[in-house]
């Protein structure tokens, strides 16, 4: 079923239009219809929508799904819209577009300093196969990032940036107030400046004079062959822009690698449980078994008389170490010796043998069913 919604409607704009145009009438609307600027009732259920709508219609790909199936998730499905509110740990399109705003913080410009912007952080699972081998994963997140009308300066063409007249570029103001104490004196932000100390006579049409703009990005993200859980991977310049051109933060990407069927990975090193026999615990065995890189088989020499719980290494077969120059942890086996519930009298009779030469006492009573199913096969096997 198609959407109802005409995402291109909402964000009023001809369905050929291309992304900056899709960004310039994302702004204009955003400005009026966000609660921090609209006193609508239905204003937080409006930005929503228009958030939804240009999450799609940013997304070449959600774009395309959309304008052939009317979803962006493809035929039969939903919208295709992801909430994505909470992956950067709470700074979200709403408190993206606050901090836009002058929202949120209380305080405004006052609060912007032009410092680098912040840090912003992700997660990403992978498989165990795709951390032994190294894997590229495409991302997608929504950030502040620098405006491309003005390259981050928050200046329109042709305008200045100056010193505040009122403040003298300082950022504040001194205030004298009389109290039954005397003369108080206090600072407060700039009201001229908002706590900057410089002025822009026309500032960017497209950021308001923020130097930067909310966006969609789509990146790739190398994850390099043998890390493990927990590790942090740094995307230089990815994260929220800075004000007024002041430099951006970093994008950290979180690895969580997934648990695996068949092994337990301790480090570098990778357990797994393998069964044999008794026989082969007794006799001894040679084991091919797959390894977590393509197409490896691991040989494991299965020594004669292994016990229970016995575990086996296999150097070198186990997890790549991270800018280990190619060298690898262990493989390690974990031997779990099967004992067979029931014996056939074949079988049955070569361990009665096998204990009488250890003189090792054994049951050698069997019940009616035994007697039984052992007479048959006797019958069969004559």
């Amino acid at each position: 079923m198609a959407d109802s919604k005409d995402y291109y409607e909402i964000l009023g704009v001809e369905r050929d239009a291309d992304q900056r145009t899709i960004k310039r009438a994302f702004l204009k609307r955003a400005r009026e219809v966000h609660p921090d600027v609209s006193d609508a009732p239905d204003a937080e259920e409006r930005f929503k929508e228009l958030n939804e709508a240009y999450s799609v219609l940013s997304d070449e790909e959600k774009r395309a799904m959309y304008d052939r199936y009317g979803s962006a998730a493809g035929p039969g499905m939903g919208s295709g819209y992801v909430d994505i509110s909470d992956i950067f740990g709470g700074m979200g399109m709403e408190d993206i577009f606050s901090s836009f705003f002058g929202g949120g913080t209380g305080g405004g410009r006052a609060q912007q300093a032009r410092t680098r912007g912040r840090d912003m952080s992700i997660h990403v699972s992978i498989t165990l196969e795709e951390a032994a081998l190294g894997t590229t994963k495409t991302i997608s997140f929504d950030r502040m990032a620098p405006c491309d009308d003005c390259n981050g300066s928050g200046l329109a063409e042709g305008a200045q940036e100056e010193d505040c007249s009122r403040c003298h570029g300082s950022g504040f103001v001194t205030q004298v107030q009389r109290s039954i104490f005397g003369q108080v004196q206090s600072s407060a932000p700039c009201p001229d400046c908002h706590g900057e100390g410089r002025i822009i006579d026309h500032p960017c049409e497209m950021c308001q004079g923020q130097g930067r703009t909310p966006s969609h990005e789509t990146i790739d993200v190398h994850i390099p062959a043998g890390i493990g859980s927990g590790r942090q991977l740094r995307v230089q310049d990815f994260g929220e822009a800075g004000y007024r051109g002041a430099a951006s933060g970093d994008l950290l990407v979180s690895v969580e690698v997934e648990a695996h069927e068949r092994f337990q990975r301790r480090g570098n090193d990778l357990y797994l449980e393998q069964r044999i026999s008794m026989v082969q615990a007794a006799l001894g065995t040679t084991l091919e078994l797959p390894g977590i890189m393509p197409d490896e088989m691991v040989t494991v020499e299965v020594p004669a008389g292994s016990q229970f719980g016995d575990l086996i290494t296999v150097n070198e077969k186990g997890m790549p170490r991270m800018g280990g120059g190619g060298s690898r942890g262990r493989f390690i086996v974990s031997l779990a010796i099967e004992i067979p519930r029931t014996l056939s009298a074949e079988e049955r009779e070569l361990l009665e043998k096998l204990a009488q030469l250890a003189q090792t006492p054994v049951n050698t009573k069997r019940s009616v069913g035994e007697y039984i199913r052992d007479t048959i096969d006797d019958i069969f096997n004559d």
